[in-house]
């Protein structure tokens, strides 16, 4: 059997390839790794191949499920979590098996989150930079204790769950908001409506999926509830955050602070070196002309732990998948 990877990187061939020996019937599987993202323009690499391996950036519209199709491709393995970048009525139409990894290594964002938060409220990445010129002022570094700080969350999955513990660990007050909200978050806070959340947290941070009722939730209708001065964090999905009203709260001092380990237009920008590169997102340069910004590209992921997991998980997905067997992780329901 062969799996075409899209989007692939040198860390997922390394922990793929690692995890491949320990696979049952290893020898019948051959990887064949693409850097090139999955769209109209490069679906023809996947021919040749029974399934595809993608990841969030890839592009699993109608038009090249239905190639993909064509090619004979009938599995779908999603290296991610997040499916808004698949048209599940067109998968299910042409039958294909669609798995995702559902959760790895939560803590992984969680303490990323945390990462970003301490330093935008520490300056610890302006204090780096200085201490390096010999500049040992501490003007322009001020920030304040975590401890006693109300902190939103929005979401409360595994990931949600697990950034709450942390910040209740440093003595934080804990507001979750979620549709569905899991029974673990009882003893972590207390659950509130988003306006309130959004009115009470000097810290907001979003851990939902990316849907249509979620689509830029954080925007000008909901900015303006927000406490002033507060921090905005996302390490879930761009695209529940209209970064074009995120500048403006921004610029009138609405929001005081923004950390942001995802971008709703990233798909050009990262898991890339464009450090040569013009770059003509006049969105993002924009954003970045903050100092209170902070932007890292999408590796709220990326630890050692969960990119195990993750390759073990989609290998799990693959065997139930040639075994026939019913697939917890599938994407599509009946």
């Amino acid at each position: 059997m062969k799996i075409a990877f899209f989007g692939s990187q040198p860390y997922d061939r390394r922990f793929f390839d690692e995890a491949l020996p320990s696979q049952p019937d290893a020898a019948g599987i051959e990887l064949i790794y693409h850097s090139a993202l999955l769209e109209q323009e490069t679906v023809v690499l996947a021919q040749g191949a029974d399934a595809v391996c993608v990841f969030v950036n890839d592009v699993l519209d109608a038009p090249v499920l239905e190639a993909l199709h064509g090619y004979g491709v009938r599995a779908i393995l999603l290296r991610c979590a997040g499916y808004n970048n698949l048209d599940l009525d067109a998968a299910k139409r042409l039958g294909f098996f669609v798995a995702r990894v559902p959760a790895y290594s939560p803590e992984a964002v969680a303490e990323h989150t945390l990462a970003l938060v301490q330093t935008l409220n520490r300056h610890t990445h302006r204090a780096y930079a200085r201490v390096r010129e010999g500049n040992f002022a501490l003007d322009g570094l001020l920030g304040s204790t975590l401890h006693g700080k109300t902190v939103g969350i929005v979401g409360l999955g595994k990931i949600g769950l697990a950034t709450a513990r942390i910040f209740k660990g440093f003595g934080c007050r804990v507001l979750g908001h979620d549709p569905y909200p899991a029974p673990a978050f009882d003893g972590l806070g207390t659950l509130a409506e988003l306006p309130q959340l959004l009115a009470e947290s000097d810290i907001v941070s979003l851990h939902c999926p990316l849907m249509d009722s979620t689509r830029h939730m954080i925007g000008a209708d909901t900015l303006p509830l927000m406490k002033t001065g507060a921090m905005l964090v996302n390490t879930s999905r761009g695209g529940l955050i209209d970064t074009g009203a995120v500048i403006d709260a921004l610029k009138s001092r609405q929001l005081g602070s923004l950390a942001i380990d995802v971008y709703e237009q990233e798909s050009s920008l990262f898991f890339q070196d464009r450090s040569s590169d013009i770059i003509d997102d006049d969105i993002f340069q924009r954003l970045m002309t903050f100092p209170n910004v902070l932007v890292t590209g999408h590796q709220g992921f990326f630890t050692i732990e969960a990119l195990r997991e993750i390759a073990a998980i989609t290998y799990h997905n693959l065997d139930c998948y040639r075994q026939g067997k019913v697939c917890g992780n599938s994407v599509l329901t009946d």
